[in-house]
């Protein structure tokens, strides 16, 4: 067991002597790896030192450049600035002189700068523009020069002045584009009656001078308008009958924007359309007692010519059968009956009288209801955006006066309705009480005549 144990010993002794002699060997190549590296390093930080003052030698090269090219431009900048300076008032003696020299000529051309820009204006919304596009540019170019203007630029503006008059005066066909409601353009012929009104095919046209275009107006006037203007087209000599806007298409612009009857009764609303529908019902209701209070006149009047023959399909041949039915009865007794076939009779005859009497008052409650509400909703656009733009009120107001109207519309003809129904139904009921006052008169001289 020792001999085992010192055998171990040695063993591993003698391995141990074999590691430590292979771990100096790799520390020894460790070393000369490391001196080497740092002799490299040592070789290439001296390299780059190099190349650095190199640099640095020329980068201070060109500092110094820079910095006289730097003061150069300075000293340059300083003769520019006198130069300037100098210039500038050389500019204002300039402009002096030019001035003092100019004397009547500085007003002329002012007063030459405004007419240009005025007749540019009229230029650009003439319908003659239509016919002769771009007559303005030279205009507008004169208005906004600095320059005193040329002869051939006052001629120009002469020229433009004098063709604009002459054509104002003339009637003229021609070809154009023209674009209808739908937005579709298609070459029409158009008749131009000075600068008033242009024409196609029977229709009113209106110049967009922002375009350059004609555009069918969206709402035409009366047919008896677009008949002249149709009648101009298609005349080719003498004189023709035509209707003019001496205010340049303004009247005709203020046509489009104006609403139908349809968009009128719109701008009412719920409480427009309501009342509308009760003047509907209420003229329909009166139309309709009229009818049977004539039919029922007329048998009544039949009746009263053969009164020995009473009729059950009228008011009076009903009182006298009551009657014809009773002869035998007493004084009172017939008294009472033919009262009762009167009353029997009266509501039939004033049927409808309180319906038309509500609907007329009903009416103009409506109207004044609807007022209030458009005067509210004026109010709230008011709060909300101010005073500034009338168009965000004119909802509101339209609305007020439009149920207004409509309102009164329906009240006045449903009161005189109501007055007409109610005198007829009264005249049937006052030949019905009188007929039955003489019945039971002459009831009552019969039976005093038997006693």
């Amino acid at each position: 067991m020792k001999k085992l144990s010192v055998s171990l010993i040695l063993v591993l002794a003698a391995l141990f002597a074999a590691t430590t002699s292979v771990q100096a060997a790799d520390l020894d190549a460790l070393l000369k790896q490391v001196k080497q590296a740092k002799a490299e390093e040592a070789r290439l930080n001296r390299q780059r030192e190099a190349e650095f003052l190199k640099d640095k030698n020329k980068q201070a090269q060109l500092l110094a450049a820079a910095k006289a090219k730097l003061a150069a431009e300075k000293a340059r900048g300083e003769q520019l600035k006198q130069q300037f300076d100098e210039n500038e008032q050389k500019l204002a003696e300039a402009e002096e002189t030019l001035e003092r020299r100019q004397g009547n000529l500085g007003e002329l051309f002012g007063v030459v700068r405004q007419v240009a820009g005025d007749v540019a204006g009229i230029l650009d919304a003439s319908l003659v523009s239509s016919q002769y596009p771009g007559r303005s540019e030279k205009l507008v170019k004169m208005s906004n020069d600095k320059k005193l203007p040329s002869i051939p630029e006052l001629e120009e503006l002469w020229y433009e002045m004098q063709h604009e008059m002459t054509e104002s005066g003339k009637v003229v066909r021609y070809m154009d584009s023209v674009v209808a409601v739908d937005g579709t353009e298609s070459k029409q012929e158009v008749v131009r009656v000075g600068v008033f009104n242009s024409v196609s095919n029977g229709k009113f046209l209106r110049y967009l001078p922002e375009t350059d275009q004609l555009i069918i107006l969206p709402r035409q006037p009366a047919k008896r308008f677009t008949d002249m203007a149709a009648n101009l087209q298609k005349a080719t000599s003498g004189i023709v009958p035509m209707a003019v806007d001496p205010s340049r298409g303004s009247i005709l612009n203020l046509l489009v924007q104006a609403p139908d009857l349809k968009e009128r009764v719109a701008q009412g609303k719920e409480v427009g359309y309501i009342i509308i529908g009760l003047a509907a019902f209420g003229f329909l209701l009166a139309l309709y007692r009229l009818i049977a209070l004539g039919i029922t006149s007329m048998k009544v009047r039949s009746q009263l010519k053969h009164a020995d023959s009473p009729k059950k399909n009228n008011p009076l041949g009903r009182v006298l059968l009551s009657w014809h039915e009773n002869q035998d009865a007493d004084l009172e007794t017939l008294e009472r009956k033919v009262d009762e076939a009167v009353v029997k009779e009266v509501p039939k005859l004033q049927r409808g009288l309180s319906i038309l009497k509500i609907l007329a008052v009903i009416a103009p409650l409506l109207g004044l209801l609807g007022t209030v509400t458009g005067m509210i909703q004026t109010f709230q656009s008011i709060t909300l955006f101010g005073t500034g733009d009338p168009k965000l009120m004119a909802g509101g107001i339209s609305q007020a006066l439009i149920t207004t109207v409509l309102g009164l519309m329906a009240a006045i003809p449903l009161t005189f309705l109501h007055a007409i129904v109610s005198a007829r139904s009264k005249a049937l009921v006052q030949v019905l009480e009188e007929q039955s006052a003489g019945i039971i008169a002459r009831h009552a001289e019969k039976l005093s005549g038997r006693k």
